[in-house]
């Protein structure tokens, strides 16, 4: 094998274990949630990354649902935190106090030391308590008052916002939004959809029944393994190419950063075994564009007074980049 190939290769039965992990995982949520494959299946994308995810769309779609169920079908430590302007970073991080009856300094811990982390409208907070979040996410390690403590494996925040009601919020800024891997919207269900939840909450609600599917050692394994899935020169070069042309697109201030062609690679692996291949095609990066770069790239003033979407654009930059063909 050259160096220009990946090392390693992922062996099929790991393979078989990621894509039966995922439709255990895929069939527990949609107990719950009703007509939203493609979302469900994009959550595992990241879970299998160990990848934070920002839940955006308008109130009552079924954010904070798929975010518990998620947290359901995981055998982790849950902890769901309402983020409001009046919530300090101890109040999330922890502090440390002194104990009389032990005549030491010791550590509290907050909320935020569990694996999984529902930060519920996080853009209500403060930017103060908003950049609280930045260390654990991206250094997986909290330091309070000098004190260092390291996040538990996995540690995966699904943040979820409401795009629509700005008043008494917060956006939150550049940096925060790069830490998520994906940035996914739910929408309204269709007729027949909005008919089988009515049916399906009629009685009870499914969630407080959903058990866990997939233990917290089962998850590091797999997102481990995932690390040898075979990825070609070619299709490697394709998805820095797709990242860089973005930076060279007019409309757009900002382009993805070298950060966010990482994060474009993982997904890449992550679809491309979920869906049962031990090798990853150009279409996977493809797919995966609006999620993982949506969020990352800033539209040019121009660009926003001209009514332009980030989404279309991307679009647009995806289709001016050639893919690998075989041979």
């Amino acid at each position: 094998m050259n160096d220009g190939e990946t090392r390693g290769r992922l062996a099929p039965r790991d393979v078989e274990r990621i894509r039966d992990a995922a439709e255990r995982l895929r069939e527990n949520v949609e107990r719950v949630i009703v007509g939203h494959r493609d979302v469900v299946d994009l959550v595992l994308v990241a879970l299998l990354c160990e990848g934070h995810i920002l839940l955006e769309d308008v109130p009552g779609t079924g954010k904070t649902t798929l975010a518990k169920a998620i947290a359901r079908s995981l055998d982790c430590s849950f902890r769901r935190i309402q983020f409001t302007p009046d919530l300090m970073p101890s109040d999330i991080t922890g502090i440390t106090y002194y104990n009389q009856k032990l005549g030491e300094f010791v550590f509290r811990e907050g909320p935020l030391l569990a694996q999984v982390i529902l930060a519920d409208e996080i853009n209500r907070a403060t930017p103060r308590t908003q950049a609280a979040l930045l260390e654990a996410m991206e250094e997986r390690q909290l330091t309070v008052e000098g004190t260092t403590v390291r996040m538990p494996a996995p540690f995966i925040v699904i943040a979820t916002q409401n795009p629509v009601e700005l008043e008494g919020t917060f956006p939150l800024p550049e940096a925060q939004l790069d830490r998520f891997l994906l940035r996914l919207r739910i929408g309204y269900p269709s007729e027949d959809d909005e008919d089988r939840i009515l049916q399906r909450f009629e009685s009870a609600n499914p969630l407080e029944a959903l058990q866990p599917v997939i233990a917290a050692p089962t998850l590091l394994e797999l997102a481990a393994s995932l690390r040898h899935l075979y990825v070609a020169p070619g299709v490697r070069r394709y998805i820095v190419r797709l990242v860089q042309a973005t930076r060279a697109e007019p409309a757009f201030e900002l382009g993805g950063s070298p950060r966010a062609t990482l994060a474009l690679f993982r997904a890449a692996r992550a679809r491309a075994a979920i869906e049962g291949r031990d090798f990853v095609l150009p279409d996977d990066a493809k797919a995966l564009v609006p999620q993982v770069l949506g969020h990352r790239v800033i539209l040019s003033t121009q660009a926003r007074l001209r009514g332009r979407d980030a989404e279309a654009l991307l679009a647009e930059v995806v289709e001016r980049v050639p893919a690998p063909v075989e041979g």
